[in-house]
């Protein structure tokens, strides 16, 4: 996995292209990005569909003004920001909250002998979902992305003190919540 100001620098390229070739340069940067985006704004607003919508209006306006991205100090804490920003507003104008979507589509693998992880995916899916959003994009941040601390209160624009107290909170509710679910966790 790229370093994280490595893959920043990444996604400031891919700004570069879009602001040198236009649009059509877009599909580089939601080739590199649109994954972890969309995981990330699933914590957000707990419905696919509605990540997905957030992840597209962050790239449309990216697509609009590509020097966001490209004049950023940091293009990637940046892009996540404004995903965040467009997973909230998706979840204001949300008329009812869907507690209960099918992820399964998240899954990064599958074959047939993963029957198994798969249920152990959606297990930690569901266990991340029944969390507070505070709490599960701090998770989905530093176990999935890899960040630190610092980093995560940068995008959250919040103190590092915080991001780590959420994601001891969130880790040991999950921790119980797996628990009582008998869901056995297999870590790759």
């Amino acid at each position: 996995m790229a370093t994280f100001d490595n893959f920043s620098e990444h996604v400031r390229l891919c700004a570069l292209r879009i602001a040198e070739s236009g649009a059509p340069a877009l599909a580089g940067l939601y080739d590199l990005t649109s994954q972890r985006l969309v995981r990330y704004a699933t914590t957000i607003t707990s419905n696919q569909h509605d990540a997905e919508d957030a992840v597209s209006a962050a790239l449309v306006r990216v697509s609009g003004d590509p020097n966001l991205l490209y004049r950023s100090a940091r293009p990637w804490p940046y892009l996540l920001h404004m995903v965040r920003n467009e997973s909230l507003v998706i979840l204001r104008r949300r008329k009812r909250w869907s507690l209960i979507s099918d992820l399964s589509d998240l899954l990064t693998r599958r074959s047939v002998d993963q029957i198994e992880v798969e249920e152990q995916h959606r297990a930690v899916w569901v266990a991340l979902r029944s969390l507070p959003t505070e709490q599960s994009e701090v998770v989905v941040l530093k176990i999935w992305e890899a960040m630190t601390f610092s980093q995560i209160a940068e995008i959250l624009e919040i103190s590092p003190s915080t991001v780590a107290s959420r994601y001891r909170y969130g880790l040991e509710k999950l921790a119980a919540i797996l628990h009582t679910t008998n869901a056995e966790v297999i870590y790759e």
